[in-house]
């Protein structure tokens, strides 16, 4: 994984594990690597992932059993709810990219409109 330095390594590695979750990668209630493991998987201090799985049990994404590891929240309305956040979060960001080039919200709309067709030109639908 690249990170961007703008944004800190453990807000990056949530956002990928969380990302894996709403897309299906990660099942809910599946057991996550070991704080070891996932410091080796993205090349990181171990503090830092213990960081992550302190600040994902916080937002309820993952549980800890206490000698077993930290697993995934079995609870499948709060990882769609999770994914739906993260899709608002990504129309947000691309319309504040938007305004910033002075490009008004009809605008992107007909962007949007534009890629979509020439993407299914593309695969042939």
């Amino acid at each position: 994984m690249e990170y961007n330095a703008a944004i800190p390594i453990y807000l990056q590695v949530m956002t990928s594990i969380k990302r894996d979750i709403v897309t299906g990668k990660i099942q809910p209630g599946e057991k996550l690597p070991s704080v070891r493991d996932l410091a080796i998987q993205y090349s990181i201090n171990p503090n830092t992932v213990s960081r992550v799985y302190r600040e994902l049990e916080m937002e309820h994404v993952c549980f800890t059993k206490r000698g077993m590891g930290t697993f995934v929240t079995e609870d499948t309305n709060h990882v769609v709810q999770m994914r739906e956040d993260m899709a608002r979060g990504l129309v947000q960001e691309f319309l504040a990219g938007m305004r910033q080039l002075g490009i008004s919200e009809e605008e992107a709309e007909k962007l949007v409109d534009e890629y979509r067709e020439k993407e299914k030109r593309k695969s042939g639908c």
